[in-house]
């Protein structure tokens, strides 16, 4: 399901590479089948007890730039979790079915370089991993990178096949946390889950709208602010940029889109007695 949302003049377009429930029970262990009936909202996002995860990219089209925001998994890549390893999925014909060329991508915007966020920054060509979007301005948070270009990562060489080689075809910019895109988007800090993440902002016409990143991964946390993922550098960190992000934005016109939410993936936070919701 191609999901769209207009925030004043900016369109934001969702673009699904898969949806799992079986990482739930490794990602938030929090979230039994019996904390989540207790939560009647989370319907949409919760399959037989088991919370449901989608992996996909967001298109932001805004003042004549076309900007993706996380690239998702990829395919041929060599990866630990067996589901993902050397993966065939038609994303690239997706991203043409929505309407989009690799080659119209101005800037793709990683929120943080974990292995689901970046793996269509590249494709296998020829023997040698190439760039996907040959014309794009790859942004990428200085803190975070500063912080992967010594560390490894758990499910592959991530870094080795998705990040570098967009160094090496001098394609990468690096940024600040506050960094502005257009006059209509830009980074919002939203460290904890990776030192330098950041979330994305949009502003236009009145209109405002934040996609999360992985600062919330699944909407159970808007209600448990403090179950934090164990996929999170920083998971105290975590727990406190989520708790000020939602107290925040609740209650106010600001789309939130989560970049790991099931379909309806977007709705605004309100209050819920003591506690927080998404209103969809």
């Amino acid at each position: 399901m191609t999901l769209k949302w207009q925030i004043g003049d900016v369109r934001v377009t969702r673009l699904v590479e898969l949806t799992t429930t079986s990482l739930g029970p490794y990602l938030l262990p929090q979230a039994t089948p019996a904390a989540l009936a207790r939560l009647p909202w989370l319907a949409p996002f919760v399959d037989d007890g088991r919370i449901i995860l989608s992996i996909h990219a967001l298109v932001i089209e805004s003042q004549g730039e076309t900007i993706l925001v996380d690239t998702c998994i990829g395919n041929d890549k060599e990866r630990t979790y067996p589901r993902w390893n050397q993966m065939q999925t038609d994303f690239l014909d997706r991203l043409v079915a929505a309407g989009f060329r690799t080659e119209g991508v101005d800037s793709v915007l990683c929120t943080h370089m974990h292995v689901d966020h970046v793996g269509w920054n590249t494709r296998f060509v020829e023997g040698t991993w190439q760039p996907t979007f040959p014309r794009a301005r790859y942004l990428f948070a200085e803190a975070e990178w500063e912080y992967w270009r010594r560390e490894e990562q758990e499910y592959g060489p991530v870094i080795e096949d998705s990040v570098q080689p967009i160094f090496a075809a001098g394609l990468a910019h690096l940024v600040g946390e506050n960094h502005r895109v257009t006059d209509e988007v830009w980074l919002e800090p939203t460290a904890g889950h990776t030192p330098g993440h950041v979330s994305v902002h949009i502003a236009s016409k009145g209109e405002e709208a934040v996609i999360t990143g992985d600062m919330i991964h699944h909407p159970c946390q808007i209600a448990h602010l403090d179950w934090s993922s164990t996929a999170d550098w920083n998971p105290q960190l975590a727990a406190d940029t989520r708790s000020a992000f939602v107290q925040r934005y609740a209650d106010r016109p600001v789309l939130i889109i989560g970049t790991h939410f099931a379909a309806p993936t977007a709705g605004r936070l309100v209050r819920d007695g003591e506690s927080y919701r998404l209103d969809y």
